[in-house]
């Protein structure tokens, strides 16, 4: 971490330490990028228990040198000089709520489905700058004891949804559809990937890091990397359906494993 970043880490670490509401703050691991490079961003999760001030009074205490401040309610947005920063609040009641359904509700688990397991990803990676008691560190071992149900559903949902934009793809090659094509690649090559990371049992992390985290998973299909960056390479309309095709020999393999 550069040590301006390190600065402001400490700087909002004390003020929203001090928020009795606060339970636990964590750093995303966006902000340990070098700060010139374009994914860098000072991303904290601040999960709470009681109240926190309202968005108008956040912005004062963040303090004077904040600039084009913008708040959604849940999550700040503004900039300190040339650093990006995004302050995330949380409910740990919500947290609570939905890893009881991943652990045991298995009937609730449509709730989690469309959001995905990023959320997940980020209670167990996050670097931990502040916590008040216990609460995150019983969570993080909640979330080693997710059961096989869990996943099993998990990656039913995301496989139906590779199989429903490969067909897309099959029909945007057959009509030389150029815009719904580059739709449904984005959309089949994410929902893939985000199969095969339910069938390893791992939370998907960021977009940006699906890349290099999906080939590093132990379980993978037989010549699924040269596959993968095959389908990723640039190709012309003309190409159309050769990608089309690696696309089907990717899905064709997921589905076996």
């Amino acid at each position: 971490m550069k040590y301006k970043t390190k600065v402001l880490v400490d700087r909002f670490t004390e003020l929203l330490s001090s928020w009795k509401g606060v339970e636990c703050i964590t750093i995303n691991e966006a902000a340990f990028q070098d700060t010139l490079d374009p994914y860098f961003a000072l991303i904290l999760d601040i999960f709470c228990s009681g109240s926190i001030p309202a968005q108008e009074e956040r912005c004062r205490f963040y303090g004077d040198d904040v600039a084009a401040f913008e708040s959604t309610g849940e999550k700040d947005r503004f900039l300190i000089g040339d650093i990006p920063v995004r302050m995330e609040y949380k409910k740990t009641k919500k947290i609570d709520e939905l890893l009881n359904i991943a652990c045991d509700k298995h009937e609730s688990i449509w709730l989690i489905k469309d959001s995905g397991t990023y959320g997940f990803y980020r209670l167990a990676n996050c670097e931990i700058i502040f916590s008040r008691s216990n609460w995150i560190n019983n969570i993080r071992e909640r979330l080693n004891q997710i059961d096989n149900k869990f996943w099993e559903e998990m990656r039913n949902t995301a496989q139906s949804k590779m199989e429903h934009f490969l067909s897309d793809l099959g029909a945007a090659c057959f009509q030389g559809d150029k815009f719904h094509y580059l739709i449904a690649s984005a959309g089949f090559i994410k929902t893939a990937c985000l199969t095969l990371f339910c069938i390893n049992k791992k939370f998907e992390p960021s977009h940006r890091a699906y890349f290099k985290q999906v080939c590093e998973l132990p379980v993978l299909p037989e010549s699924f990397s040269g596959e993968f960056h095959a389908f990723l390479e640039n190709t012309t309309s003309g190409e159309m359906d050769s990608r089309f095709y690696v696309a089907k020999l990717i899905a064709q393999k997921i589905v076996l494993l």
